[in-house]
């Protein structure tokens, strides 16, 4: 296996590799860059087809931290790990102990939050094992309080995104009537998809589990579809909510779809998927900048005294940073990944 000369090691400050042969634990934490502060990122447990998938997709993820951090405003690195393993049967009170001490052995050098396959309950019992993890701490709410999760951040920080994209390019400031396919309802999807159908969107989901879709079509009259068939519906957003690289050679010629504008994270199988997107005139919001409203919560949650407006106003920051984003691209003709790219790296990089 090679990890230094592969294309996404993309100068990684660090990558560890543990392993714990009573609970079974087999993981990876990577830390891609500490200039503004300690690298966080969520803990992903995930049953990898094999573990090159499983490197490239630490790096990949973690390398999109720093730059969402950095574009965000936040004094934060980025970093990421992975568990291999299927979170529905592979989790275990042991393994989740091993990676804690794993995590504390950096020193703080990455602080682990929630991600796909790992939850709020998970990160409180490695909180026993080691200081550095985020995302447990009941928060102030609008109606009382709620928990550590930052997912409904995430997910409002989307739906904000989703605002600004529609405005650029089609030029309408409602929702109402919206047509949108949302691929993925797990914490973030569901709770975008709600959102949306709130202010009168129009709504087509697929997930990989029954349960979620059958919440989706009975609560929101959302029409199910096959995973397969949800990147060619003529609609006018695609919002990927899953996992990353689905817009790739072989989906993005079947889009029909003006704008992607999702939570998922690495939406671009490659870099050059963001120059494909722009020329069949589909608007992209860059996956790091749309999405950072949990990492903006989790933020918030690490420096104390925790206020529910400023988080807010915060997340709502999401649309005048793509606004610029899209502004910049249509003046320069270039992807709007690059011009995110080349805006979070003026600030990480100085």
């Amino acid at each position: 296996m090679s990890v230094f000369s592969t294309p996404d090691f993309a100068d990684h400050e660090q990558v560890v590799f543990c392993s714990d042969e009573r609970s079974g634990l087999k993981a990876i934490i990577a830390v891609h860059n500490s200039n503004l502060g300690p690298a966080l990122g969520g803990c992903r447990m995930w049953p990898y087809a094999s573990e090159d998938e499983a490197v490239r997709d630490v790096l990949r993820l973690s390398r999109g931290m720093t730059y969402k951090s950095a574009i965000a405003n936040l004094k934060l690195g980025g970093g990421k790990s992975v568990i291999i393993g299927n979170p529905r049967t592979d989790k275990t009170p042991e393994l989740l102990r091993a990676f804690a001490r794993a995590v504390e052995n950096l020193n703080g050098r990455y602080v682990a939050a929630e991600d796909s396959g790992t939850g709020v309950a998970d990160m409180q019992y490695m909180s026993q094992f080691t200081r550095h993890v985020s995302g447990v701490r009941e928060k102030p709410a609008e109606h009382g309080t709620r928990s550590g999760d930052p997912s409904p951040s995430t997910a409002y920080g989307t739906f904000v995104g989703i605002r600004a994209a529609v405005k650029e390019r089609l030029g309408r400031e409602s929702l109402e009537g919206l047509r949108v396919a949302v691929q993925g309802l797990g914490h973030v999807g569901l709770d975008l998809a709600r959102r949306l159908k709130d202010v009168g969107a129009e709504l087509w989901v697929t997930d990989l589990y029954r349960e979620p879709l059958l919440a989706a079509g009975k609560e929101l009259g959302a029409t199910v579809v096959a995973p397969e068939d949800i990147f060619a519906l003529d609609v006018e957003v695609f919002a990927p909510c899953a996992m990353g690289a689905v817009l790739n050679d072989r989906t993005i010629p079947q889009l029909k779809a003006k704008i992607v504008a999702g939570a998922a994270n690495n939406q671009l199988a490659e870099p050059r998927h963001g120059a494909s997107l722009m020329e069949r005139g589909i608007l992209y919001a860059p996956d790091y900048v749309i999405n950072a409203g949990g990492i903006i919560d989790v933020y918030y949650e690490r420096i104390g005294n925790f206020d529910a407006a400023a988080l807010r106003r915060h997340i709502d920051g999401i649309h005048d940073n793509l606004i610029e984003i899209f502004a910049r691209a249509r003046k320069e003709e270039r992807p709007t990944g690059e011009v995110a790219d080349a805006i979070a790296e003026e600030r990480f990089k100085r």
